[in-house]
């Protein structure tokens, strides 16, 4: 097939100044030139690089009823999570004792659909079961997860099983362990000894509890009596890492660096925030599933005033009202303002933490997150005012996508 040509009012590359009447240039998959003129695939609006969601749980998507009500705490989410993710199962966090509970396969093909659908091309997919090991249009990173393993159960069998799985994912799978309360101090180095060795990334959820530092310092609170309630059996310690913050203590294990992005962060001091701009780690944010559990979010003001790499991820339909990136710029946007922030900058690093960000997140600079010659041709077309692109994108994107194209196919067009 020869090269095809795509244009638009406005091209975005976020690689240089917005192109008025520009022209992306596609030819075997690969962008081979960006122009102006218009082609024989002309779109309205503003066209840009694919959407990367860089914190979501597609398999999760079959349990959509989970995020249509509001919470108290991440603790009485968490719970309902459980009630409805073994739906019957023995409660063991053993992937072979929960097979068959839910469809996992259609809820990541489902949530693949609604990302594309939405100018999302791109996402960082945490798997937790085997059977959501799925292929779709939808790129990006499929991050392998461990959870509920102690040392003990680690040495006795989870390290050779979740190896097995690891492999099960594909040549380019990441690994996330978890989140700092939900495995043991050993288990979480090892995953990060094994990702290092493996060249895998690293994705964590970090500080998504209000109860989350109490836990690290001082073994206690609310986040404890919960995992002891799943039978989650630790080294027994009075804390896993007595006065270090959830994000030192992760340091302090070795997880954190470039090669590694956590999620969520709604309760970061200045340290955390300053410990992860040293260590080179973005921080996904995902204020709309932060809301469902009762949550303010993340001081989205003074991560975007001190500088520390970001990107956007939406979480999973469990929490999430949608999959649409765009809407969650909006609330990010709605956070910002409200925490004080008033730099004329905010749309544009905003939309520039969707793509950009989010690709740096998983890795993928020299393939996403930007339109230039060379990079995979995944761009999406928003039918919005393309005389002021980026407030528009931010304010009025969500649910404006006229048109997806993933490695150069047209994968959805109103």
């Amino acid at each position: 097939m020869g090269a095809v040509v795509h244009s638009a009012p406005l091209v975005l590359t976020m690689d240089g100044p917005p192109i008025t009447g520009g022209t992306v240039t596609v030819e075997d998959g690969v962008i081979v030139e960006i122009g102006r003129g218009r082609g024989e695939i002309h779109w309205p609006g503003v066209l840009m690089p694919g959407l990367v969601n860089a914190h979501t749980h597609l398999q999760y998507t079959c349990m959509a009823k989970v995020g249509t009500r509001a919470y108290a705490s991440f603790e009485e989410w968490a719970a309902v999570f459980d009630r409805v993710y073994f739906d019957g199962a023995d409660g063991s966090w053993n992937a072979e004792h929960r097979r068959g509970v839910h469809d996992w396969a259609q809820g990541v093909a489902d949530g693949a659909w609604q990302c594309l659908r939405s100018g999302t091309t791109s996402a960082a997919d945490i798997v937790t079961d085997p059977e959501a090991v799925v292929e779709t249009p939808l790129g990006g990173v499929r991050y392998m997860e461990s959870i509920g393993d102690s040392d003990r159960s680690w040495r006795e069998g989870g390290r050779e099983r979740f190896l097995g799985f690891h492999t099960g994912g594909g040549d380019d799978a990441g690994i996330s362990p978890h989140a700092p309360y939900s495995l043991d101090a050993g288990v979480l180095a090892d995953l990060g000894g094994i990702a290092r060795e493996r060249g895998a990334r690293l994705h964590v959820h970090l500080s998504e509890s209000a109860y989350e530092r109490e836990f690290t310092m001082a073994g206690t609170g609310p986040l404890m009596a919960y995992i002891a309630s799943l039978g989650m059996d630790f080294t027994g310690q009075s804390a896993p890492a007595p006065g270090l913050s959830p994000t030192a203590y992760l340091d302090k294990l070795g997880l954190l660096g470039p090669d590694c992005h956590v999620a969520h962060g709604v309760h970061l001091d200045a340290d955390d925030r300053a410990l992860l701009r040293e260590r080179g780690t973005t921080l996904a944010i995902c204020p709309r599933s932060n809301r469902v559990l009762g949550q303010e979010g993340p001081d989205v003001a003074a991560l975007l005033t001190e500088g520390n790499p970001l990107a956007v991820g939406t979480d999973s339909l469990a929490s999430s009202p949608s999959l649409d990136l765009l809407a969650e710029l909006a609330a990010v946007k709605e956070l910002a303002v409200r925490q004080g922030y008033r730099a004329p900058d905010l749309d544009r690093r905003l939309v520039a933490a969707a793509t950009l960000g989010g690709a740096q997140a998983l890795g993928l600079e020299d393939r996403a997150g930007m339109l230039r010659p060379g990079a995979r041709a995944d761009f999406a077309v928003f039918d919005v005012d393309p005389r002021d692109p980026y407030r528009a994108l931010v304010e009025t994107g969500a649910g404006r996508c006229v048109g997806t194209v993933s490695g150069g196919k047209i994968v959805w067009v109103l």
